[in-house]
């Protein structure tokens, strides 16, 4: 894990390389992708079953690519009581928090007689990938559909690999808890594909939410405009700001905690204490080493940064320029800085909340912007799964008071017939 001094000159392109990771799709990845939507799209279950088999090694059909009640059934009694009850405790906070995001429709009626107003509508249908095969993730499965059925989503679709030909019971109980309609045993672009665009047996819906590899993202991507979706998420990332009395230990299992998901996660300690950001680097390297997985030691190597900063006021304007999906203050006071913390995805105050409570049970969504979108969007929540309708009604007194401030307005932009489309009504009121 490299450790960089931000008034060195070379810490400004290390940096921007840093960044850079984020934003890059192999010309390679997407020629991939667009076959198999374009295949998919044209032929449906049959291409869908044969990209499966491809790629997961499962052989499906019409009559076995869906789970049905009994199999959801046989796996709450697979899953141990203690389990169960770790995602009973977390459907609860997750409903809890999400309760609060609900958009209700208003009005209101103004001295004129004009009435104005938006309508909140869930969408009908949505997609939900969450990935599988060699992990399996039913904390995802609890992110995105606990507030779609708070959202009131009349059909929750959800798709996941199924390497071996059948899914993790974890899988099947987080879906049944949260609200899932239908599970298709599918995952990567070919699963993306059939979201987006029906096929015999997976039905169309108006919006695909869920993380995924580079394929699913990519393919995500693609069919956004035939369909909806949350975001394009990339590899994982952490940015930590730490004082002088944060614990080097502490601070590199937190780092270790995003490294370990992807060899291009982003992990990165913010501080101006030199020894801590040393102590730390070393603890890394030590600490990834016992990890039976290599892939946390591969993202250290590649986009791991512990970076030593004038002060607070740089380890903060370095924060905001990353944009980080997850972002812990690891300081006494960490309330003082998250005034002045304009771009995260999630923000973790103090040295008892660090980000892997957020993944499971604290209750807000885990489903956050990557490679700095944070910048201009938000967490998944309720709002995904609605939209919003204007309502305008005019009183033919209020169409007559204010009807020739509209024709004007459409004169000056040179469009007669919008004008007209006012005039002829004018002009009727008043003969």
């Amino acid at each position: 894990m490299n450790v960089l001094k931000t008034h060195e000159g070379s810490f400004a392109a290390e940096l921007e390389r840093i960044k850079n990771r984020r934003h890059s799709v192999p010309a390679s990845v997407e020629d991939v992708v667009s076959v198999i939507l374009d295949d998919v799209k044209a032929r449906g279950d049959d291409a869908l079953f044969e990209y499966t088999e491809k790629f997961d090694g499962v052989l499906l059909d019409a009559l076995t690519v869906e789970v049905f009640p009994d199999e959801i059934e046989a796996a709450f009694r697979k899953v141990n009581a203690d389990d169960l009850d770790i995602l009973r405790f977390s459907a609860a906070r997750i409903e809890a928090f999400h309760r609060k995001q609900v958009e209700r429709s208003w009005s209101y009626s103004d001295d004129d007689g004009i009435k104005l107003g938006q309508v909140v509508r869930p969408l009908e249908r949505v997609g939900i990938y969450a990935p599988g095969g060699l992990a399996t993730y039913p904390s995802t499965v609890l992110m995105a559909a606990v507030p779609a059925s708070i959202a009131g989503v009349k059909e929750i679709i959800l798709v996941t690999p199924a390497r071996g030909g059948d899914l993790n019971p974890l899988m099947l109980v987080a879906a049944r808890l949260s609200g899932v309609s239908r599970i298709f045993k599918i995952g990567g672009a070919q699963a993306v594909a059939a979201l987006a665009f029906g096929t015999q047996t997976v039905p169309r819906v108006d919006k695909i939410v869920g993380p995924g590899n580079i394929y699913v993202a990519a393919a995500k991507k693609m069919v956004y405009g035939k369909t909806g979706i949350d975001m394009v998420a990339g590899p994982s990332e952490i940015v930590i700001i730490a004082d002088s009395m944060a614990d080097p230990e502490v601070v590199a299992a937190d780092l270790l905690s995003q490294a370990e998901h992807d060899p291009m996660a982003g992990a990165i300690l913010l501080t101006p204490d030199d020894n801590l950001a040393c102590r730390v680097a070393a603890e890394a390297g030590i600490q990834a080493e016992r990890l039976e997985r290599a892939v946390a030691a591969e993202a250290l190597t590649n986009y791991g940064a512990a970076i030593i900063t004038r002060d607070m006021d740089e380890a903060v304007d370095i924060a905001n320029s990353l944009a980080p999906e997850h972002l812990e203050l690891a300081v006494e006071k960490p309330e003082n800085l998250l005034d002045r913390i304009t771009n995260a995805g999630a923000v973790f105050l103090g040295r008892n909340t660090p980000e892997v409570l957020g993944d499971y049970i604290a209750g807000p969504n885990h489903i956050l912007p990557t490679g700095g979108t944070a910048r201009f969007s938000s967490p998944l929540g309720v709002y995904d799964f609605i939209k919003r309708m204007n309502v305008i009604s005019f009183s033919e007194e209020a169409l007559g008071k204010h009807g020739a401030k509209a024709a004007g307005f459409a004169a000056i932009e040179g469009l007669e017939a919008h004008k007209r489309s006012i005039t002829i009504r004018l002009d009727k009121i008043r003969s």
